[in-house]
């Protein structure tokens, strides 16, 4: 299970976060952000497929064609951990090293959204308010770090319960229903 958790786990990692890296790349100097949420949800979506392909291919492999949603929930939960921890760490590196400045970049696309939506100035006032303290709480590692995750792996765990849910599969009793006693000795 080691082993098919890690391979699948970091498939999908490298999926999400090659596909994040250039998203960035592509995106970071257009200052319309809802593009490349769009694109990035839609990669994390792409990415967690190998939840149910790597519990798919443990059920048929190594499981004899047998699985409980326990086990299943079990090896993609595993799977969502693997890639959401390598997305985590690619935004960290890409954050601190290459995108110092995503935060101002970030409110200030917000704000001109909030304008440009009508809202009142009381309303513009209090989002920036909130930016602010976003800002403020994302100079410190561990709020990116957990704010990161709660970008994630909710989708991993959704679709780790879709994949358990679709994947599970009790073993089939034999059509033979003849119970043969061991022969004595």
């Amino acid at each position: 299970m080691k082993k098919n958790v890690i391979v699948f786990g970091l498939i999908s990692g490298l999926i999400v976060s090659g596909l994040m890296v250039l998203f960035t790349t592509m995106h970071y100097d257009n200052p319309d952000f809802s593009g490349s949420m769009l694109l990035g949800y839609a990669s994390m979506i792409l990415a967690f497929a190998f939840v149910f392909v790597g519990t798919k291919n443990y059920r048929d492999k190594y499981n004899g064609g047998t699985i409980s949603f326990g086990k299943a929930f079990k090896i993609g939960i595993l799977i969502t951990l693997v890639s959401s921890t390598m997305y985590v760490l690619t935004w960290l590196v890409e954050y601190y090293v290459f995108l110092p400045d995503f935060m101002e970049k970030y409110t200030v696309q917000a704000l001109e959204e909030a304008r440009a939506s009508g809202a009142s100035a009381a309303e513009i006032e209090q989002q920036a308010a909130e930016m602010a303290g976003y800002s403020e709480m994302y100079k410190n590692p561990l709020f990116v770090v957990l704010l990161t995750y709660a970008e994630i792996f909710p989708i991993g765990l959704l679709m780790t319960l879709i994949s358990s849910f679709i994947l599970k599969r009790k073993p089939q009793l034999s059509d033979n229903k003849e119970i043969h006693a061991a022969p004595e000795i």
